[in-house]
């Protein structure tokens, strides 16, 4: 239990972190200023948001009987934002071609050298010479 809450602060500490870089560039760049209590609010909420996504992912994942949070997940997580689930629609299927391209090639470099002489060959059973005429 120690553990996990250290990790938990961690985490906390992190997001609070990121949180206060990216107030600082938006404030240099719209010419603003956020208090440190707009920052840790901003980051306590976000930290929660999180918390409650990862709950979701879990939930959904287990509701379709598997162990592992899949991108079918993520995009149910995103359906209230349209922006959202387009741009993570949009990023799952770059990903789908891209894996499908890698595996194109290596299939295709593993393949060299590796094909049977034409003598080991199996023969090939058509069904007109399997069947037996009574």
């Amino acid at each position: 239990m120690a553990a996990e809450a250290a990790l938990s602060q961690r985490l906390r500490a992190a997001v609070h972190y990121t949180v206060g870089r990216l107030c600082q560039e938006v404030g240099e760049d719209k010419d603003v200023e956020f208090s440190k209590q707009t920052i840790a609010a901003i980051a306590e909420t976000t930290f929660r948001q999180c918390e409650n996504f990862a709950t979701d992912l879990e939930l959904f994942a287990k509701h379709g009987k598997r162990t592992t949070v899949n991108t079918d997940d993520v995009k149910l997580l995103a359906r209230r934002s349209k922006a959202l689930l387009n741009f993570i629609t949009e990023k799952c299927n770059d990903l789908a071609c891209n894996n499908a391209e890698q595996k194109e090639k290596r299939a295709l470099t593993t393949g060299k050298g590796k094909k049977k002489p034409d003598d080991h060959l199996e023969p090939t059973v058509t069904e007109s010479e399997d069947a037996t005429i009574d």
